[in-house]
């Protein structure tokens, strides 16, 4: 039983990467399918009750948002893992600038979150924390070990 945290502004890989790795085996979770927070708790929490695997697919920039997700997905004896897409700012805004028009995000938005992403951290009670990179539809995942973040 999983419980996948993404992070990262948005263009930087997450719908494809979860399109990728995890369309068979968890359910998708998205703020932007879903619409409000309280659809969001209800496809939690029943997927909490039915012991099924998950992915929080939004952007989850700083740690009080991510917060929201770890400590009921431990309570139900989820392992809890973090995926931090890096992208550099240009490549996102070039990657949203080539989206459909009904998926583009405001440039403006983009920048923002740039700047508001706090990469996740052990503390924050991940049981795994990996880096994705991508380039060229190809995926890079890296483990982050746990004493990356004492040094």
């Amino acid at each position: 039983m999983e419980t996948i945290v993404f992070t990262g502004i948005q263009a930087a890989g997450k719908s494809t990467f979860f399109k990728a790795c995890f369309v068979d085996t968890h359910i998708r979770i998205n703020l932007d399918m879903l619409r409000t927070r309280h659809r969001e708790k209800l496809l939690i929490d029943a997927c909490l009750q039915a012991r099924q695997p998950y992915v929080v697919e939004n952007t989850n920039l700083t740690r009080e948002e991510r917060a929201r997700y770890i400590p009921s997905a431990k309570r139900a004896g989820f392992r809890v893992i973090g995926y931090a897409f890096r992208v550099e700012l240009d490549e996102a805004l070039v990657r949203n600038a080539l989206r459909n028009t009904r998926r583009r995000v405001p440039e403006k938005a983009v920048r923002a979150a740039f700047r508001r992403w706090q990469p996740p951290s052990w503390e924050e009670g991940f049981d795994a924390l990996f880096n994705v990179w991508s380039s060229g539809g190809e995926f890079q995942v890296q483990a982050i070990p746990r004493e990356a973040e004492r040094s």
